[in-house]
């Protein structure tokens, strides 16, 4: 039992400061004891309970001074530590979004409106979906930590400006053979017609072996991929094995494809005969620079834009593209000459059908007027 300053007996776990101040302790369940102060005896009592109350419905947290910053730190080092470093650079890029307004505060003080208006001035409605997905993930672990005990971010809007999703790029039958016939010649044509062939992403195609392809079974072997970021201001290459199992693919090869690759392979060995020395690591690379250092999309971009810039000189109409639009574009062709839409999510490396169906499917001018040609002899 405490007493206060003249003796009296105040109850268990309290008692009265030499300064006057009132004093509680208990146990909680984090097995750590816990400390209140009041200026009167009725509100330490009061305080006490209301703290044994959460302690007992486990609404309580194991830490209160806990701000984002310290959790993010902790987020990132404990639970994010197996992650690639190109993936931890992204998660950072997405809390470095929000952290001047957020960053500093309490985990405990973050209401919704807090973090609404936080996100609210991120630039774009996918800005604020990325470093949503970013807060969910470290208060849920937050959550299962103590610190918290429930995950409001969760109730964060993200669609704010109603950006109307601009329609995937996806060439025509006419514009591949415009862009490849401008594309012969040029350093990375082998590895434009063999995206167009495989519907490989330019990671995969950057990271892709020569120890990667069967040329006696006409199959080719989907490995890795090669990332290039920036680490600490320091931008570098890293091979990854692909994410996920199903990443893991073997696709088999056409007689263009392989093609491309012959003549990659001559292209490569005349890189070598000029004495560049490629770095150990990545010497069994298919596709390369001239000094035969490793690729990346930056590079194979530049040279399509400059492809993309003399068609253009005669065809004003020709709309610029990205890599991706191989993709697109594979999936369009490989639709439109019957391949099932399982055999196509598999080739892409997606668990879902649907989600081929959603991103891939495409109709081109072409596919519109031989489809609708074929209304005019319904009635013949």
């Amino acid at each position: 039992m405490g007493k206060s300053l003249n003796g009296k007996e105040l109850g268990k776990n309290i008692c009265q400061r030499k300064d006057g101040t009132y004093m509680a302790r208990f146990i909680n369940r984090f097995g750590k004891r816990q400390t209140i102060y009041a200026k009167t005896l009725n509100e330490v009592r009061t305080k006490l309970r209301e703290e044994q109350y959460k302690d007992e419905k486990e609404i309580n947290v194991v830490a209160k001074d806990m701000t984002l910053d310290a959790w993010y730190n902790i987020w990132m080092n404990t639970c994010k530590q197996g992650c690639r470093t190109s993936t931890k650079e992204t998660y950072a890029t997405h809390y470095k979004r929000i952290q001047p307004d957020l960053g500093w505060r309490k985990l405990t003080s973050l209401n919704l409106i807090v973090m609404q208006d936080a996100i609210n001035k991120l630039y774009s409605d996918n800005a604020r979906k990325n470093s949503k997905k970013i807060l969910v993930d470290m208060l849920e672990k937050a959550i299962d930590t103590d610190l918290l005990t429930k995950n409001t971010v969760k109730q964060i809007v993200t669609d704010l400006t109603k950006e109307e999703k601009k329609e995937r790029r996806v060439l025509t039958i006419g514009e591949t053979k415009q862009f490849l016939m401008q594309a012969e010649g040029t350093f990375y044509y082998n590895l434009f017609e063999l995206a167009l062939e495989t519907g490989m992403r330019i990671g995969e195609l950057c990271g892709l072996q020569w120890e990667d392809i069967d040329f006696k079974n006409k199959m080719l072997y989907v490995n890795h991929t090669l990332c290039y970021f920036s680490n600490a201001g320091k931008y570098m290459f890293e091979m990854h094995d692909t994410k996920t199992n199903n990443g893991k693919r073997m696709i088999p090869l056409t007689e263009r494809a392989i093609k491309a690759l012959k003549r990659q392979k001559i292209q490569k060995n005349k890189i070598r005969l000029k004495g560049k020395i490629a770095p150990k690591e990545y010497e069994d690379l298919v596709f390369v620079t001239k000094n035969n250092n490793p690729t990346q999309q930056f590079l194979v971009q530049e040279c399509m834009g400059v492809i993309i810039k003399k068609i253009q000189n005669n065809n004003m109409d020709f709309e610029t593209f990205s890599p991706h639009t191989f993709i697109h574009t594979f999936a369009t062709r490989a639709l439109e000459n019957g391949m099932q839409i399982k055999t196509l999510s598999r080739l892409l490396v997606h668990g879902d059908i649907q989600l081929t169906m959603n991103l891939y499917c495409h109709v081109t001018e072409d596919t519109l007027v031989e489809e609708m040609s074929k209304m005019e002899q319904k009635y013949v």
